[in-house]
């Protein structure tokens, strides 16, 4: 993870963003250079505005006047032309820049655990992938360039008010160290006040996709002022983060502009009275010194202000970068590929903790014979999901061994076992899109008519013709326009067409209707022929004619055998499972 430093810039941070530009080096330097002819022309304009004034305006030299304008005019022409390009090709450079992080970002975050996700605030993750790194984009655009381009302006103001006048220049600087004072205090300030801002913007971000998600539950439940008197107190906390950057902007700025117009109250005073007595200095210096000290202190007060933003990117590219830096993902060293996959399925002395000393799985061992329908069945909490995500490595066990074929799955390649493997889930998640796309997922090599023919098999093919638009009916977000059991069997379709040599199916059948169940269970008896599946049901008439049945508490697997045998172990677990949900039914 990425430390906060606590200093007003950090240059380690700064230079690996600035890493993000070798691709783009040509235009990197484009814009560098068009810094450095803004800082030129910049001091041009004064320039022949003082010859203007000394050479054509004292004297009435009309020729030389028009002269010295047209000279002036193309300068501004210039200057206007290259401000554009600036501004574009760094707004470009940002944008492109913020691209290729915010794709390496979402890669990154695809290989992350499981585990990662169980811990970790999705509105947190959502403000880092959109919002954040928005926000760096600013750097090139409104930040790094524009504060080179200032003190180049600045470098070569002072430079030439040296060339034209000492004194005068002595009186700007005995002004300038109050504003750089205060613009240093100012940097500090701002840069604690905007990671307060960015960590309360995550706050309510987080906040809101929660109870937006969760909107059913708060309503059920009467909450709704509940919730509405949370949402004031952590917005008004965001509020207050905003409130204190906007303070430290109303101190510095006021207190710049008062020291810009002192400084120019002493260039009339101390050049005025040189002037009139055509001492040293001409009116056309004085006229300049007075543009150039207003060029001189806008770049500081424009460098305060962009500092601003620089400060913003950088608080957001630190935490854009912790994330990853975050080391949370499945070690996937294996470079094993199983050609044809049987399915034998061993787990051997497994044990498993998601937090540290708290086992969920106690050393557990058994073993799944290729084409076998094996059963899992046990209370809530007694570790049944927990194998199946290990089987799919969402997690990394503590010890033991899981092998298909005979061989570990650490040793093959992530991707491989889980094209292996079909999964359907209690609570299914659908994606907003269509049908077929949320079957297919939008994978080359699966065919509509393999869908087609795939949903005619297990018997929901009319199902889904029935649906406005069929296949191409949109089920919106979570598929919110399917009841539980169309979500299922949609489910249950997407995992079949995918061939898998291991299927299974978790809680599949634990919340839809009897219609639904039945058209899965007559699916389910369809595919699971002559294929490795497992099942894990509370429903135990699911799973009657399952090969075994393996029964866990706790974390251990208590009993195993088939349907028969179970019955016949007098006060067994599963007898008494069994008993307890069919006892009423069989009188």
């Amino acid at each position: 993870m990425a430390k906060k430093t606590g200093k007003a810039f950090d240059i380690k941070l700064f230079r690996r963003l600035i890493g993000y530009t070798d691709p783009y080096k040509i235009t990197f330097y484009f814009v560098g250079v068009a810094a450095i002819l803004l800082s030129v022309f910049a001091v041009l304009r004064p320039n022949f505005l003082q010859k203007a004034i000394d050479m054509a305006i004292i004297p009435k030299d009309r020729e030389l006047l028009v002269y010295y304008i047209t000279i002036i005019l193309g300068v501004l022409l210039l200057e206007v032309l290259f401000q554009l390009l600036f501004i574009y090709f760094a707004n470009w450079l940002g944008q492109v820049v913020v691209r290729d992080i915010r794709v390496r970002l979402f890669d990154h975050m695809l290989r992350f655990k499981k585990q990662y996700y169980d811990t970790s605030s999705v509105g947190r993750l959502v403000t880092r992938a959109v919002s954040d790194i928005e926000t760096i984009a600013s750097i090139f655009s409104e930040g790094l360039f524009v504060i080179i381009s200032d003190l180049l302006k600045m470098l070569v103001i002072i430079g030439f008010m040296l060339s034209k006048s000492w004194k005068l220049t002595l009186l700007v600087f005995v002004v300038l160290p109050l504003v750089l004072y205060a613009t240093r205090v100012f940097q500090k300030k701002m840069k604690a006040a905007f990671e307060e801002v960015r960590t309360q913007v995550s706050n309510l971000n987080s906040f809101v996709q929660e109870r937006i998600s969760g909107m059913k539950i708060v309503q059920l439940f009467v909450r709704e002022k509940t919730e509405y008197r949370r949402f004031k107190e952590i917005n008004d906390k965001h509020k207050k983060a905003w409130i204190k950057t906007v303070w430290y902007n109303s101190i510095f700025f006021p207190i710049a502009e008062m020291a810009s117009s002192i400084t120019i109250g002493l260039i009339v005073w101390f050049g005025g009275l040189k002037a009139a007595y055509g001492e040293e200095l001409t009116l056309g210096v004085v006229v300049a010194f007075i543009e150039l000290s207003q060029m001189l202190f806008r770049p500081l007060r424009q460098i305060a202000d962009k500092f601003n933003t620089l400060q913003m990117g950088m608080v957001a590219a630190e935490r854009v970068f912790g994330v990853l830096d975050t080391n949370a993902v499945i070690e996937d060293s294996g470079t094993g590929v199983l050609k044809t996959v049987k399915g034998d399925i061993e787990f051997s002395n497994v044990r498993f903790s998601y937090v540290a000393n708290e086992e969920v799985l106690k050393g557990i061992s058994f073993d799944v014979k290729a084409g076998e329908t094996v059963a899992i069945v046990g209370a809530t909490g007694a570790g049944k999901s927990t194998i199946i995500n290990l089987l799919n490595r969402f997690y990394e066990i503590d010890s033991g061994v899981i092998s298909i074929d005979q061989v570990d799955i650490k040793t093959l390649e992530l991707k491989k076992i889980r094209k292996y493997i079909g999964v359907v889930l209690q609570d299914v998640f659908l994606f907003a899109d269509t049908v077929m796309n949320n079957i297919t997922l939008d994978n080359p090599d699966i065919t509509k008519e393999q869908v087609y023919k795939a949903a005619k098999e297990i018997g929901i093919h009319a199902f889904i013709e029935s649906l406005p638009g069929g296949y191409d009916y949109n089920v919106k977000e979570r598929g919110a326009m399917l009841s539980s059991g169309q979500r299922q069997l949609i489910s249950f379709l997407r995992a079949y067409v995918a061939n898998p040599s291991i299927l299974i199916l978790d809680e599949a059948t634990s919340s839809v209707d009897s219609y639904s169940e039945q058209l899965i269970q007559e699916a389910t008896d369809k595919i699971t022929k002559g294929r490795t599946s497992i099942v894990i049901a509370h429903r135990l008439a699911t799973i009657k004619n399952a090969d075994t049945i393996i029964v866990m508490d706790q974390g251990e697997i208590v009993e195993q055998g088939n349907h028969s045998e179970l019955l016949r172990l007098e006060k067994g677990y599963y007898r008494n499972l069994y008993e307890v949900q069919f006892a009423t039914s069989e009188l």
